[in-house]
């Protein structure tokens, strides 16, 4: 069995300041989103992903992908989205396992109407506090995890 790595000082600073920061600002954006739009983070995540997508619509193996959610946590968010009438569900004609969701009129509405607040919250919670040089190697940093857990199945 191989030696365990413990975490020096720095590394358990910089560990222990991303959880935190990432449960604080992922908090902050909860409740915005609830308290502004009625929305919750995961379900403004699937209208811009279906917004951003050809026809407004994707299916839902790639919008789970995409977001990085379990099929069912992304069963139970569109489940809510579309009793909210903001999504509806198509099957596939080429699949008869395949299932879209497609993003409605209302949900396109409900979306133009939360991005502003979301956007400032974004920005007063993580983009505003950082100097540009932060910014970057934040960026740099956990797109490179993001890259090698996608890589390896993660």
């Amino acid at each position: 069995m191989a030696e365990t790595r413990w975490l020096d000082e720095h590394e358990m600073r910089a560990w222990s300041g991303f959880l935190a920061a990432s449960a604080l600002v992922n908090r902050r954006l909860d409740q915005q989103l609830k308290d502004d739009s009625g929305l919750s983070h995961p379900q403004y995540e699937v209208l811009v992903r279906l917004s951003a997508a050809p026809g407004g619509e994707l299916r839902m193996t790639e919008l789970a992908n995409g977001l990085i959610n379990s099929k069912s946590g992304l069963t139970y968010q569109v489940t809510q989205l579309e009793k909210a009438g903001l999504v509806r569900r198509r099957s596939c004609p080429s699949d008869v396992r395949g299932v879209f969701a497609v993003l409605t009129e209302a949900g396109r509405a409900r979306l133009e109407e939360a991005a502003p607040g979301h956007v400032a919250m974004v920005r007063e919670a993580l983009i505003d506090v950082l100097t540009p040089a932060q910014l970057e190697a934040l960026a740099d940093g956990l797109g490179e995890v993001s890259r090698r857990l996608r890589e390896h199945g993660g």
